[in-house]
């Protein structure tokens, strides 16, 4: 089982606080390991085995109580009426009117209440409403480079750690699946991000948004995957599929892409001008939340490493709490404005800038920016940190690793 100490220690955080703790993200990311850790150090601190109560609703196990009533009576009647009860449940949004068991229990004072979901409609509707300023959200993503890097011993290089997390993926199992000796069998890799893909793309999104049409889907996947870190239009995917034969109206893929964004498959960068202080609303980007489901998508020869490296940041910056954004300034792009709790960044984003030219191109948007928030150079390049006139030089995998 992989540590994952910094969701722990957010869960931690809020023990006994009276709000319900939610942990979303994309299927088979770590949540109910995640909640196992806890469990762990619950035991530890002195809580009874049977003050806590663990339901995965999609254990065969739990086909009885599908139904809120149903649920919520089975939790209610196992409750220890003189002691703090922790109630752990696993994928609650395959339960119709959820909220409305969730809402029963956690009024209930002696419940300390913690839910997982595989799908933001979690957190739209009448769930917000009814709930709304009683819980909290904890947004849960498959391993981090450093998370993926504290599995394997020292003497694997930097690069080469690099090298196989981009290839056989982030989602924790994987790394169970290899082992320590990060055996080099793709078959295992490719069968396993197989299902993951499938219950995503069939369960997730066919079934939530009544999809008829998988392949088309499927097209609008490909596409997506390909085209990682581009400013794109929705009205542009559409002319670019129909162009190569796939006649789809830009209603038709906004909707798709709505799906993907609820399963957490795919995320999005929205445009802010700098200067302005304003988000636009034209010229996106897009990100895939595991490079190894890219590969099995792909397959191996699409290796645009700039775009995937701009995607293991984007990612990365959402992990450490920051809202990402694509910025412009005048004509030029900004990788990314990252706002967090402390205030505003800047980030560029390079493979290299040993080429002198490489380097004036990557430092001239950052330079036109006048506040005084840091602003960071992340390259692969292994020479001296520098600073280029309060603009800091990193090596990004040193950085993934802080």
């Amino acid at each position: 089982m992989i540590n994952r100490p910094e969701y722990l220690k957010r869960l931690l955080a809020f023990k006994d606080k009276e709000l319900i703790k939610i942990i979303t993200g994309v299927r088979r990311s770590g949540k109910s390991t995640l909640f196992e850790l806890y469990k762990t150090e619950l035991l530890q601190m002195g809580i009874m085995q049977e003050q806590i109560q663990n339901i995965n609703l999609e254990d065969p196990d739990f086909r009885d109580i599908l139904e809120w009533e149903k649920l919520y009576d089975y939790v209610n009647t196992r409750l220890l009426k003189n002691k703090k009860n922790y109630i752990f449940i696993d994928e609650i949004q395959n339960i119709k009117n959820f909220q409305k068991a969730a809402d029963g229990l956690f009024i209930n004072k002696n419940v300390d209440l913690y839910l997982t979901g595989s799908n933001s409609k979690m957190q739209s509707g009448e769930w917000a409403t009814l709930l709304s300023g009683r819980y909290v959200e904890i947004h849960m993503f498959p391993l981090s480079f450093k998370e993926y890097a504290s599995v394997y011993q020292n003497n694997i290089s930097k690069d080469e750690l690099y090298s196989h997390y981009l290839d056989f993926s982030s989602f924790p199992w994987i790394v169970n699946l290899m082992g320590n000796n990060m055996l080099d069998d793709r078959s295992h890799v490719f069968n396993y991000l197989s299902g993951i893909y499938n219950t995503i793309v069939l369960k997730d999104v066919v079934e939530n948004k009544k999809i008829n049409e998988v392949g088309r889907l499927e097209r609008v996947i490909k596409f997506m995957a390909a085209n990682i870190g581009s400013e794109i239009s929705i009205k542009r995917i559409s002319d670019m599929l129909t162009s190569d034969g796939l006649k789809i109206l830009p209603l038709t893929v906004e909707s798709y892409l709505d799906a993907l964004f609820n399963s957490y498959f795919l995320y999005r960068a929205d445009r802010y001008d700098v200067k302005g202080r304003k988000l636009l609303k034209t010229l996106n980007k897009y990100y895939l939340v595991d490079m190894g489901l890219r590969r099995y998508i792909l397959g191996s020869k699409n290796t645009d490493t700039g775009h995937i490296l701009e995607n293991i940041v984007y990612l990365e910056l959402l992990r450490r709490g920051y809202r990402v954004y694509i910025g412009k300034v005048d004509e030029k792009e900004v990788d990314f404005v990252a706002e967090g709790p402390a205030g505003t960044e800047y980030y560029q984003v390079s493979e290299t800038v040993r080429d002198k030219n490489t380097l004036e191109r990557e430092l001239s948007s950052l330079k036109m920016i006048r506040d005084h928030n840091p602003k960071f150079l992340l390259t692969r390049d292994y020479e001296i940190q520098t600073s280029h006139n309060g603009i800091k030089q990193l090596n990004v995998l040193e950085w993934l690793l802080m």
